[in-house]
């Protein structure tokens, strides 16, 4: 099985010995060495551990024949931009279990036509979490608003809409609201 072990590690900015310490139970430096490098056989039961230990799903750690990684041409930071140090690759985005969409046909707010929007939808047990971002609630009739989520008093959602000029809107009681995680944006 060829893993992507390595480049996921070294994406996060953790050493061996760090993926060691975080596994349960913890192992050694050598033993994630070895499984990164293919010298001892990756079982599914270390893929699961090492994923857990780096925070992602074990299915980001297996290579896949058709699956691309974008290679890192160049790193971006206040003091300019420079080759990286070391060879490396990021994984494409996968969007989240339950994650819905927002296509964007018309520039709006902080948003331009052709835009994508990545929502996680939220029950209204975790509403507060999303607190001033940008959230999608559903309305009747296949309706929805979209705007910030500004307040929440009880079960009714304060949100301020995106376009100069409108009014805030008082929402109660929603099933649930998607919020906006990752924009997408071609250049």
């Amino acid at each position: 099985m060829i893993t992507a072990i390595r480049e996921v590690r070294r994406a996060k900015g953790m050493t061996l010995d760090d993926v060691a310490q975080r596994c349960v139970p913890p192992t050694t430096a050598q033993t994630i060495g070895r499984l990164e490098t293919g010298m001892r056989t990756v079982s599914v039961k270390w893929l699961n551990r090492i994923a857990a230990a780096l925070n992602v799903e074990a299915a980001d750690l297996v290579r896949l024949p058709d699956q691309t990684e974008l290679p890192v041409a160049a790193v971006l930071s206040a003091e300019g931009v420079f080759a990286p140090i070391r060879e490396s690759l990021i994984p494409p985005p996968r969007p989240e279990a339950g994650a819905m969409a927002i296509s964007v046909s018309a520039g709006i707010g902080d948003y331009r036509a052709g835009d994508t929007i990545w929502c996680a939808r939220l029950a209204p047990e975790a509403f507060g979490r999303a607190l001033n971002r940008d959230v999608l609630v559903p309305r009747p009739g296949g309706r929805f608003l979209f705007g910030r989520l500004i307040g929440r008093e009880g079960d009714r959602l304060q949100l301020l809409p995106l376009g100069s000029g409108q009014r805030q809107q008082v929402i109660s009681d929603p099933a649930w609201i998607a919020e906006a995680r990752t924009l997408v944006r071609a250049l």
